[in-house]
C-alpha cells in the first residue's frame, strides 16, 4: 500500500526499546507515511511495550487504554502493539482485554508490522524463537536529541539471572558483526551525533554467540578509530565479563568516556548465587579496584535489588556496608518484584513488598549522601560537556558522569554562540541537589 497514513508511536521502556521504536517509524517513513508527536493527528496509533517490570506493564496498559478511546472517536483507526508484551506469560490477559488491537506483533516481526497491517503479510508463528536482530540498512529516524543517539550491538541474553525474564522476552543471545555496528556508527556520526550511547542487554557479553572471535574490547577498538568529534558512553555492563584487554581499550581510547553502567545487583555471595550472578564478592571488589586503578576519573554507575527471597537483615546490612564504601557515584535500587516464569518468582521466603521497598529506600538516602559528597568534590574544577537544552537563557548540558535521562545536569548561562549538540568547557561554581552549577570556562 503506497504511503498515505499518518501515525503516532508510543515509545515505551529503555533505550534499547527506543531503538526499536526509532526502526519502527523508520519502516513507516519509508513507505511515505508521515510521523505525528499528538495521536489526534494520526490514523495509526503504535505503542512499543516493555514488560520487564510490573510498572511497565501498568504502563502499557495505560497506554492500550488511552488507545482504545482514541480508536472509537473515528472510524478506520488502528492500534498495533509491538514489543516484549507478546512475550510475557500476563499477554493473554491483555490480549482479552484490549479485543480494540488491530495487530500483536512478536519480537521477529518488528520490521515488518506496516506490511502485517496493510499488506497482507503473513505474521511469524506464535510463541517462534526470537531471532529478529536490527541492521545498519534498516530505515530508523532518532527520537532522541539530534546530537545524542543509541547504538544497539547485540539483542538477547544468555545470562539467565534468576529474577530477569529478559531472556524468555527476547530471546538468546544475538551479536552484530562488527562492520555492520561500525557502518551504522559512521552514518550517525556524519549526521551530526556527537554522543554514541553502545546498549544491549549485556554489552560485555558482546560476540559469545559469535565463531568469529569478535569481541567488545575489539569492537571499541575499531569505534575509537572512527573519525569526528564525538564521545562514545558504555551502558549495561555484566561484572562477570570485563576482561583485561577491555579494560585496557576503555582506559587507552580517546573517544570512549570515563563512564561505567555495572549492574552489581548485590554483593552477598549466597544472594549472588541465588542470583545466578556467575560471580562472588571478591570478583566484584577486585574489578572495582582494577577499573578506579587503570580508568582515572571514572564514574561507576551501578544499581541493586533488594528483598530478594530468602534476604536475611544481615546480608541487607553487609549490602549497606558495600555501598558506604565503594563510593559509586551513581546509583539506583530496585526492590524485587516476582516476575511470573522466573526461578526467583518460586523460591521459598518471599519477602514482603513492602520490607523490600523499605530496604530500598534506606539503600538509597545512602546513596544520596554520597552522591552529594562526590558533587561537591568537584566545585572548583574544569569540565567539558554537551549542550542537549538552551531555555530562556538557561544551558542544560551533561558531562561525563551523566548519561541522559538516568543522571544530573550542568546548569550555566548561555552565550550568543552556544547551541545544543555543542562541547562546552566550563568551571563548576556550585551545587544544586546533585546538579552542578557552572560558568564557561574563560581561555
Amino acid at each position: 500500500m503506497s504511503g498515505n497514513h499518518q501515525f503516532f508511536i508510543a515509545a515505551l521502556g529503555c533505550p534499547k526499546n527506543l531503538v526499536e521504536s526509532e526502526l519502527i517509524s523508520g519502516t513507516f517513513l519509508a513507505a511515505g507515511d508521515s510521523i505525528c508527536f499528538d495521536p489526534d493527528d494520526a490514523d495509526v496509533y503504535i505503542i512499543n511495550t516493555c514488560a520487564f517490570l510490573p510498572e511497565a506493564r501498568g504502563e502499557a496498559a495505560a497506554e492500550l487504554t488511552d488507545a482504545v478511546g482514541w480508536k472509537k472517536q473515528l472510524p478506520g483507526r488502528k492500534i498495533a502493539v509491538a514489543g516484549c508484551l507478546m512475550n510475557h506469560p500476563q499477554f493473554p490477559e491483555f490480549q482479552e482485554h484490549f479485543k480494540e488491537v488491530d495487530l500483536w506483533c512478536q519480537v521477529n516481526d518488528t520490521a515488518r508490522i506496516r506490511d502485517l497491517l496493510f499488506n497482507g503479510a503473513t505474521p511469524s508463528p506464535a510463541g517462534e524463537k526470537c531471532t529478529y536482530l536490527c541492521n545498519e540498512n534498516m530505515p530508523r529516524i532518532q527520537l532522541t536529541l539530534p546530537h545524542v543517539a543509541y547504538l544497539k550491538i547485540c539483542d538477547g541474553c544468555d545470562n539467565c539471572c534468576a529474577y530477569c525474564a529478559i531472556p524468555h522476552l527476547r530471546g538468546s543471545l544475538r551479536s552484530r558483526p562488527i562492520a555492520s555496528v561500525l557502518a551504522e556508527a559512521a552514518t550517525l556520526i556524519s549526521n551530526g551525533v556527537r554522543e554514541l550511547i553502545i546498549i544491549a542487554q549485556d554489552i560485555t557479553a558482546y560476540g559469545h554467540d559469535l565463531d568469529s572471535g569478535e569481541t567488545l574490547a575489539g569492537l571499541l577498538s575499531e569505534l575509537d578509530k572512527l573519525e569526528g568529534n564525538f564521545v562514545i558512553r558504555l551502558l549495561y555492563t555484566h561484572p562477570a565479563h570485563y576482561t583485561g584487554e577491555l579494560i585496557d581499550v576503555i582506559a587507552q581510547a580517546k573517544h570512549i568516556m570515563p563512564y561505567l553502567d555495572m549492574p552489581l545487583q548485590h554483593i552477598s555471595d549466597r544472594i549472588l548465587a541465588a542470583m545466578n550472578r556467575h560471580t562472588d564478592a571478591a570478583h566484584i571488589k577486585e574489578l572495582i579496584g582494577k577499573l578506579r586503578n587503570k580508568i582515572p576519573q571514572l564514574t561507576l554507575r551501578t544499581t541493586f535489588i533488594t528483598g530478594l527471597p530468602g534476604e536475611t537483615d544481615e546480608e541487607f546490612e553487609e549490602l549497606c556496608e558495600f555501598v558506604k564504601t565503594s563510593g559509586f557515584e551513581r546509583m539506583g535500587v530496585f526492590a524485587f518484584a516476582p516476575e511470573p516464569g522466573t526461578p526467583a518468582a518460586e523460591m521459598p521466603n518471599q519477602i514482603p513488598l513492602e520490607i523490600a521497598e523499605e530496604r530500598a529506600a534506606k539503600l538509597m538516602d545512602i546513596q544520596q549522601q554520597i552522591m552529594k559528597r562526590s558533587q561537591r568534590k568537584k566545585i572548583g574544577s574544569s569540565m567539558r560537556v554537551l549542550i542537549d537544552q538552551i531555555d530562556n537563557g538557561t544551558v542544560y548540558a551533561r558531562g561525563c558522569a551523566d548519561a541522559p535521562d538516568i543522571d544530573n545536569l550542568v546548569i550555566f548561562n548561555a552565550q550568543r554562540t552556544m547551541k545544543p549538540g555543542n562541547f562546552v568547557d566550563v568551571k563548576i561554581i556550585k551545587t544544586a541537589g546533585c546538579d552542578l552549577i557552572a560558568e564557561k570556562e574563560r581561555k
